[in-house]
This record gives C-alpha cells, structure tokens and sequence, in this order.
C-alpha cells in the first residue's frame, strides 16, 4: 500500500488540528470554517487521495486513505493531532483514529457512521463521467449539463469545483472518476473492526438532525468503537451540516476541541 503525499492549505497558529472532505470535496469546501478555527487552531485541510491538488492512485480503500493522512500527520506535525471528518473524510478518520490512535488526540466525525451504507453516489459518478467537458470551457455549463441527471442545484455546483481548465482548451475533472467508479463498493463500505481496536480518547459524532446517514441503529456500533464519544443533532441540518448550519456546527466543534 503506497503513502500518498496528500495536497494540503495551512493557516493559524496553536494546536494542530486537520480536516478531511468528502467524496466529490476537496480542501477549499471547508474555507470558511477553517478561517472561523485557524483563530485558536493550526488548520491543515487536506485533499485525500484521488481528490483536488492530490496524487491519483488506483487504490481507494480506507486503510490506504488513513496511511496517506497518518503520513501527512508525521511529517507535517510529528505528534497527535485534533482531526475533523465529514463524510468519506469521516470514515477514514474513524479508521486512523482505530488504527493508529497515537496520531489523533481528539475526533469530530460529522455525519457518517462506522458502518456500511448504499450512498446512491455512483448516480453523480456516471453523470459526471458522461459529460463532454473538454468540449466546455465555463463550469456553469457543466451545472446545466448536469441538471437532468442532478435536478439539486446546490449539488451540482458543488460537484462542478472538480473542474479546472484543461492544458489544450476545454475543461477537465481534477478527480478520479475512473477509479472513484471502480471503488464505489469501497467507499459505501467500511471495515469490520474489533473491539480491541476500540479508540479510548474522546470522540463527537455530529449528525444532521433531517440526515439519514446516522441512525439510531447506528448508536450502538458508535459507542463499541468509541467508548468515550459523545452523539449530538445539529438542528435544522442535512448531511451537509457544517455548510448548512455553520454556527451551529462552529459551536459543537469549538465546545469538544477545547
């Protein structure tokens, strides 16, 4: 399993804390709330493997995705580090923080259980992988391409930062799509874990409180892999809580990490 050297934004002094996005994310999604941290914290906001300014790979596995932020952690900090993960960003996390728990000194996962989910993602991949983008040179044309197959607006801008200008004209995706598809099952699953690899120090899993990502169901399986966390409902939010709810989501996370 090869260590990617991931693409990472730095700002701020203090304690070191890093952020992980998304599937379709990147680094720059989370600029606002990093701004709001990099007062008290030394944010890094990472882009994982196969993602924005990062290596691509044909692996895409989440014990590969936690060696990449592990080695990020060892070379850019050298000790234990505050770790924020939405989402995919979330699950790998969760895996670091399982895996080697010497690295994380606190874990704020939002919106993503330790357990395995049907996503419906590989809609927005076949989407994406159909459009002619090196035919385009403005990303709103991608957005109106797009809308028949994603009728929510906001997901296609979101899915559209993924393009930048390509060297000979036109547009190109700065994800992996190829190996995103290939990897679906990967990235909808998550890895059994034994109870001895449980992660003791403390842990917040956020929720959007209209999210069906985190059910009740999932409790249980939460507090097996982390005894000492807490569950809390971001009002008002989807799973899109820190951009839907960015005080809020502000609010929880500065009250743990502290």
């Amino acid at each position: 399993m090869s260590v990617l050297d991931l693409s990472f934004s730095e700002a701020g002094e203090g304690p070191p804390l890093v952020i992980l996005h998304g599937l379709f994310g990147n680094k720059r999604n989370w600029g606002a709330i990093s701004k709001v941290l990099s007062k008290t914290y030394r944010v890094l906001s990472v882009d994982l493997r196969n993602h924005g300014e990062s290596p691509w790979d044909e692996e895409m596995t989440y014990p590969a995705m936690a060696g990449d932020i592990a080695g990020l952690i060892e070379k850019q900090i050298g000790g234990p580090a505050r770790v924020i993960g939405h989402s995919m960003g979330g699950k790998a996390s969760m895996i670091l923080a399982l895996e080697q728990p010497d690295l994380v000194e606190k874990l704020v996962v939002a919106d993503i259980p330790p357990a395995p989910r049907d996503s419906g993602l590989m809609a927005y991949v076949t989407a994406m992988q159909e459009l002619d983008v090196a035919g385009m040179t403005r990303r709103s044309e991608a957005e109106e391409a797009l809308a028949p197959a994603i009728p929510e607006r906001m997901i296609r801008t979101f899915l559209a930062q993924n393009l930048a200008p390509a060297e000979g004209g036109g547009l190109t995706w700065k994800i992996n799509l190829d190996v995103i598809e290939k990897a679906m099952p990967n990235i909808e699953g998550f890895p059994d874990i034994d109870s001895d690899h449980a992660f003791e120090k403390p842990s917040l899993h956020l929720t959007g409180a209209n999210s069906t990502h985190v059910l009740p169901r999932h409790h249980a399986e939460i507090e097996r892999l982390f005894p000492n966390s807490e569950i809390e409902a971001i009002p008002d939010a989807g799973h899109w809580l820190h951009a839907e709810q960015p005080a809020l989501f502000l609010e929880a996370v500065e009250s743990f990490l502290s």
